[in-house]
């Protein structure tokens, strides 16, 4: 957050000028079916535990995070409409700023503490939708996961948010085989749901440990063991 050096009051943000949508634009009600039929000429997708995910009321989905591609199958899995936050710069070309904010994504500043892309994201969930999250913050190029970053169960907590642990599998090999079609699998895990009292380093670690498992054991990297009795 920028600070007023002269008043020491936080200085407003230039993306408070634009407008970020809580509900399906039309844009976005044409352009997902055809997004979906071209992603599946190139991509086979196969879902395990939809029945998990929440009808309605906002939920966190917190997958791990392979690819550029990863928010695809994360949408197309389910009937809702995905909000998620997307890296400040693809924001810089007007029309694909344009394009996103229809599709409910919203940018945020990697690498620092970037509180007005939080209270969006809290308001997503305050509006009863679907928020798509990388716990992770970055890619791990199917090296295993990293650590993670603790906004996943900030968010949780403040909203009292049940989050449900997605894991991906497929997303980094898109078109590496063409035409051949890349197998990308989800597997969608019990909802897990905030503690009274729970702090968030702990239920960062009780989100990680449950996506871990939903995982082979050689992509569970910083959650291959999880302790005993944890």
């Amino acid at each position: 957050m920028l600070i007023d050096p002269n008043s020491e009051r936080p200085l407003p943000d230039r993306r408070d000028r634009k407008t970020y949508y809580f509900q399906v634009t039309p844009f976005r009600r044409v352009f997902i079916p055809i997004l979906k039929a071209i992603y599946g000429a190139f991509a086979l997708l196969k879902v395990e535990g939809a029945e998990q995910l929440p009808a309605q009321g906002g939920v966190i989905l917190a997958a791990n995070h392979l690819s550029n591609y990863d928010v695809f199958p994360l949408q197309f899995m389910i009937s809702r409409p995905l909000f998620f936050m997307g890296k400040e710069e693809l924001y810089r070309n007007p029309a694909l700023d344009w394009m996103l904010r229809q599709l409910g994504s919203f940018p945020v500043y990697r690498g620092e503490r970037d509180d007005w892309a939080m209270r969006h994201a809290q308001s997503v969930l305050e509006h009863g939708q679907v928020l798509g999250m990388f716990p992770e913050g970055s890619r791990n190029r199917g090296k295993g996961l990293r650590p993670a970053k603790s906004g996943v169960a900030r968010l949780a907590l403040a909203c009292n948010a049940p989050v449900v642990p997605v894991a991906l599998h497929g997303p980094q090999y898109m078109f590496r085989r063409f035409p051949r079609r890349t197998a990308v699998q989800v597997r969608i895990g019990e909802i897990i749901r905030p503690q009274p009292g729970e702090t968030h380093l702990n239920l960062t670690d009780r989100v990680m440990f449950a996506l871990a498992e939903l995982l082979p054991p050689e992509a569970r990297g910083a959650y291959r063991y999880r302790p005993p009795g944890f």
